[in-house]
C-alpha cells in the first residue's frame, strides 16, 4: 500500500495550488472500436448466412435464406453498414457509462452516467482497486465508491498518490468478506431482504441499475456488498 504523505508536505503541496489530475477514457477511441468491431461482425454476416443455408436443419435458416437472396455487393455492404451502426449505439452507451476522475489536494469528483459524486479529501482514507473496479474507502472502512473503471491504474495509482491520498493495488479488507445466503445472521435489520432482492437482479443482465441502487441502499445499512461469479460477498465496517 501506497502511505499518504506527511501532513506537513501535503500542506505545502496545497500551498503551492497543486492543478487537479482529470482522467477519463477516451470518447474517440471507445466509438471507433465499437463501430469497427460491429463492422466485422457485418462483414461475416453473409458467410454466417451462407454457411446455414446448406444445413439440413439449423437455427434461424428461414432468415438466413432471406439474406442469402440478397444479390452481393449490396449484401454485404448492407450487413457492414447495420453492424457499424449498431457499434455506434454500443459505443455510445460504453461512453455513457465510462468513468471519469477528477482528482486534486481538497477532493476526489468521479463523473458516471453524467453523475457526479464528490468527496472531500478528509473523507477518504484509502482508494484502492478491486478487480476492474476503483473502490474509495472512508476511515471506518465503509464502502463510499465502488465502480467499474476503464482508466489506466498505474495512471489512477500516481495521480491519487500525487494528491496526498493513500492508495492500495488491492483490497485491505478482503479477508473480512463473507458469503451472503439467505437469512445470514448478524446483518443489520433489512439487509438480508435488500441482498435477496439484489441476488435476482443480478441474474438479469439488464438490471444493472437496479443492482446499484440496492447497494446504495445496502450502504446506508452500513454494509459493504461485493461480486464475485454472481455471488455476493458481505461485510461491516470497523466499529468505532
Amino acid at each position: 500500500m501506497r502511505k499518504r504523505p506527511d501532513p506537513q508536505g501535503q500542506g505545502q503541496a496545497q500551498a503551492q495550488g497543486h492543478k487537479a489530475t482529470v482522467l477519463a477514457e477516451s470518447a474517440w477511441a471507445i466509438t471507433l472500436f465499437c463501430v469497427a468491431c460491429g463492422a466485422v461482425v457485418g462483414l461475416l454476416v453473409p458467410v454466417l448466412a451462407d454457411w446455414l443455408v446448406t444445413l439440413r436443419w439449423a437455427p434461424l435458416k428461414g432468415p438466413a435464406k432471406l439474406l442469402t437472396s440478397i444479390p452481393e455487393p449490396g449484401l454485404t455492404i448492407g450487413a457492414v453498414v447495420v453492424g457499424g451502426l449498431l457499434g455506434l449505439l454500443v459505443g455510445l452507451i460504453a461512453v455513457h457509462e465510462s468513468l471519469t476522475a477528477r482528482i486534486s489536494d481538497s477532493r476526489v469528483v468521479l463523473t458516471i452516467r453524467d453523475e457526479d459524486q464528490e468527496f472531500p479529501h478528509d473523507a477518504i482514507a484509502l482508494a484502492f482497486r478491486d478487480g476492474k473496479q476503483l473502490v474509495l474507502l472512508a476511515p471506518n472502512s465503509m464502502e463510499i465508491a465502488r465502480e467499474h473503471c476503464g482508466l489506466p491504474w498505474r495512471r489512477l495509482a500516481d495521480a491519487f498518490t500525487e494528491h496526498g491520498y493513500s492508495w492500495a493495488d488491492e483490497d485491505p479488507h478482503r479477508d473480512e468478506f463473507r458469503r451472503w445466503v439467505p437469512e445470514t445472521p448478524g446483518l443489520p435489520d433489512g439487509a438480508n431482504a435488500l441482498l435477496r432482492a439484489r441476488a435476482q437482479t443480478l441474474k438479469k443482465d439488464d438490471d444493472a441499475a437496479d443492482a446499484r441502487e440496492l447497494r446504495a441502499e445496502l450502504m446506508r445499512l452500513g454494509v459493504v456488498v461485493r461480486d464475485e461469479n454472481g455471488r455476493q460477498y458481505w461485510r461491516l465496517p470497523q466499529q468505532s
